[in-house]
């Protein structure tokens, strides 16, 4: 059974050790645990549905409550308080392009809010009611075929619903697959990343879902909108641009087309400590320009390498990794740099080589395919910490961006300096911690974690978010990064889009809309 109020299978955990409870304390203060409201008490709060009646549709409490909140940190203080504000008035199963049709129809005639649901992963506020207007949640979990599989062209067509291990799965029976590997993987749909640009973990070799798009079906409020899947074209603007990254504003994705490839014959994950994080970032950016089978670059600042091996409980075997580090020259201020390769056999060996000549040039030390292993064992498991943390007393968030390597260094020291002062003038500490989790030529995006004391008050801990949150998205603007490089703009960062769009970017957005949308019944409040 899924969490109603955390990250998650509820069966699953992840525990806190002893030295880690010891570093949260020494780095954000011992924390306190919160008293949560419980899930029957929250539902003898679900107002009454507003909807007419529609035999697709459920105003069952419960399932409005499981589909009120995504998964950002004020979503987590609404539902762990008990204090939701609003609900959807109702929530609807589609199994089809036709019913979903019907639900966007039902919408327009009674003036009523579609907000599409994928895997209800969003950490931005995307799936949330407003309350104003009546509102519908279209929940995308039974579209979840696999419909067309070209094996001569290696596109395949799935209904937007599939989530990615599902996705995988099907892929894999056929010797392919998509490489898609958000960390919100297990739960994530394959309509929300193309509606909030994702970026899976392994972007690098497999490219970002903007590159695997290669068409589908957007059931939009004046019609249905059809996106062939050309491998390529010059007649005008291609509108696969209008979808990716539109959020549900200006329809619901029903059928998206892929691109996918063989299945790898090796794949391999291993690590490379470097002596300080610039020594480092040298050597990602020349391996970025190189064309070697690299799926995967993540380079973690000093901070973060010294939170993960805290993390790992593991203290004999790192005090012996800190000798021999220490004897090749590496101290203090190391940097964990994880990366995969995959391909022929041949081909990973290749990679291997070249980038172990590359990174011994930076002052680079392998440390062979144990943490890259153990890395990608736990991909998947590191969100659930996320519970632990909030039952020991602390709020975790994380927020990320993306700007060229000339300006790298720069924003994450200001990153993590103002936010780890951003609680100062209330007495509180802020862990703050940031890895490069995505690389391209010209750039890379910054993925930055920071973790404070609950307070006293559900509000008194939000007021603290917003405040870093205004502190983090400041301090990206002034370097001339972008508002988000992965997680979408939603709720939480719709105020900053302006500044990266301009006010003609802004009213093409709204044009848009208009014509689409002209009722404006499309996830209100969202993007623009």
């Amino acid at each position: 059974m899924r969490r109603w109020n955390g990250w998650g299978d509820q069966s699953k955990e992840f525990p806190l050790n002893e030295h880690m409870k010891k570093f949260l304390s020494d780095h954000a203060g011992p924390g306190s645990p919160p008293r949560d409201a419980g899930l029957e008490e929250i539902l003898a709060a679900v107002p009454p549905g507003r909807l007419p009646g529609h035999p697709l549709i459920t105003d069952d409490p419960e399932a409005r409550l499981r589909h009120a909140r995504g998964q950002s940190l004020p979503d987590w203080v609404a539902l762990r308080s008990g204090r939701i504000g609003s609900f959807p008035d109702g929530v609807a199963f589609p199994q089809s392009s036709a019913e979903v049709r019907e639900l966007v129809d039902f919408a327009v005639r009674n003036n009523i809010v579609v907000i599409p649901y994928g895997g209800g992963t969003s950490v931005v506020g995307h799936i949330n009611a407003t309350g104003v207007r009546p509102s519908l949640t279209v929940d995308m979990g039974r579209m979840n075929r696999l419909l067309d599989l070209d094996p001569e062209s290696h596109l395949a067509t799935f209904q937007a619903g599939v989530r990615g291990p599902d996705l995988e799965a099907r892929l894999r029976e056929h010797g392919y697959t998509l490489g898609h590997y958000p960390q919100s993987f297990e739960y994530s749909t394959l309509g929300g990343w193309v509606a909030s640009r994702s970026s899976g973990q392994q972007s690098l070799g497999y490219g970002r879902i903007e590159q695997l798009f290669a068409g589908g079906r957007l059931e939009t409020p004046r019609g249905s909108l059809k996106l062939p899947a050309f491998p390529a074209s010059a007649a005008g603007p291609d509108l696969r641009e209008l979808v990716l990254g539109s959020e549900g504003r200006f329809g619901i994705l029903t059928e998206v087309a892929v691109r996918v490839r063989l299945l790898p014959e090796a794949e391999e994950f291993s690590a490379i400590f470097f002596p300080d994080f610039t020594s480092g970032i040298g050597a990602v950016r020349e391996l970025a320009r190189r064309r070697l089978p690299l799926v995967m670059l993540r380079l973690s600042t000093a901070v973060e390498t010294a939170t993960t091996l805290a993390m790992s409980g593991k203290q004999k075997l790192i005090g012996w990794l800190d000798k021999y580090l220490s004897l090749r020259g590496i101290k203090r201020q190391k940097c964990l740099m994880i990366y995969g390769a995959a391909g022929s056999r041949s081909e990973v060996a290749f990679a291997g080589s070249e980038l172990g000549r590359i990174v011994r040039r930076h002052g680079g030390v392998a440390v062979g395919r144990a943490f890259g292993r153990e890395w990608h064992k736990n991909r998947f498991k590191t969100p659930y910490l996320r519970n632990t943390l909030w039952e020991a007393g602390y709020a975790v968030d994380t927020l990320e961006t993306a700007v060229p390597w000339s300006r790298v260094e720069n924003l994450e020291a200001d990153l993590t300096r103002n936010l780890g002062l951003g609680l100062r003038q209330a007495g509180e500490k802020v862990h703050v911690f940031s890895h490069l989790s995505h690389v391209y030529k010209d750039g890379c995006s910054i993925y930055t974690t920071f973790v404070f004391r609950l307070a006293d008050s559900p509000e008194e801990t939000l007021a603290r978010w917003r405040s870093l949150k205004k502190t983090a998205s400041e301090t990206i603007l002034a370097h001339g990064g972008t508002i988000s490089h992965q997680h979408g703009v939603g709720v939480d960062h719709k105020e900053y889009l302006p500044a990266e769009k301009g006010p003609l970017g802004m009213d093409l957005l709204r044009g848009a809309g208009l014509v689409l949308d002209p009722a404006g019944v499309m996830n209100e409040g969202k993007l623009y």
